[in-house]
């Protein structure tokens, strides 16, 4: 397998806006190859910046069904193959420094990076 590749926002911005020129076929070609083999990576922040970019920045804006469907194929880049939403608040947790995010939602004792997940409406969790 590959190096895994992070990709910023503005590569993912050409790859889906057709009226890039050779920006666009260069950064397609790209994504393309990233999706291939497997080696995408990008954080939540690139899947919302992504969104305002293609619905308010490129000219004519990518259909809002078109814009959901690309987040949902590309969410499965995000490290922890965890929802958009989940991803937010796993970012926050991680930009507040933290070391324990409480969550009934998230799996009980699993570990992202510096992060133990603990829920504390479990019935097995002591106060």
């Amino acid at each position: 397998m590959s190096a895994r590749c992070f990709v910023d926002t503005n590569i993912l911005v050409y790859a889906h806006d057709r009226t890039g020129g050779p920006k666009h076929d260069r950064a397609r070609r790209l994504v393309e190859n990233l999706w291939a083999t497997g080696t995408g990576v990008l954080s939540t922040q690139v899947l919302q910046e992504l969104c305002v970019t293609l619905r308010r920045k490129v000219s004519p804006p990518v259909p809002l069904v078109d814009v959901r469907r690309l987040v949902s194929d590309y969410i499965s880049w995000e490290r922890y193959g965890i929802s958009f939403w989940d991803a937010l608040v796993l970012q926050s947790a991680v930009s507040a420094g933290v070391t324990i995010l409480y969550s009934e939602d998230f799996s009980a004792g699993q570990k992202y990076g510096s992060i133990q997940v603990i829920n504390p409406l479990n019935a097995s969790h002591s106060d």
